[in-house]
């Protein structure tokens, strides 16, 4: 089973921008740090994407593929297998880059 996804877990846009996860959860932790949902907020910053010489940076990420089985605080939970796609103003950029995450749960 694939490692869960939490506030702490190292997650990149393909042209190496930081991406940053708000969750709303305060309920369930692994690895000591709240698990992340599909519903949560992720950012991204530091992108140096562009096109053609214009500014084109990755800003959000919008995941495709959650768990379909692991649930925290009633929304379904992201791992190491979820798949989302890096935004930026003209749409989508390429899938995140998961770095790192916490061995200690995992889930379906």
């Amino acid at each position: 089973m694939p490692n869960l996804l939490n506030t702490s877990s190292v997650l990149m846009c393909p042209h190496g921008g930081t991406v940053s996860a708000v969750s709303s959860n305060a309920q369930a932790k692994a690895g000591g740090d709240f698990i992340v949902r599909l519903s949560d907020t992720f950012s991204i910053s530091g992108c140096p994407f562009n096109i053609s010489g214009a500014p084109s940076p990755c800003t959000q990420v919008q995941w495709v593929v959650g768990a379909t089985q692991t649930k925290a605080a009633g929304d379904f939970a992201l791992t190491e297998s979820s798949v989302g796609l890096c935004i930026g103003p003209t749409g989508p950029a390429g899938p995140v880059m998961i770095n790192s995450t916490q061995p200690e749960a995992s889930g379906l």
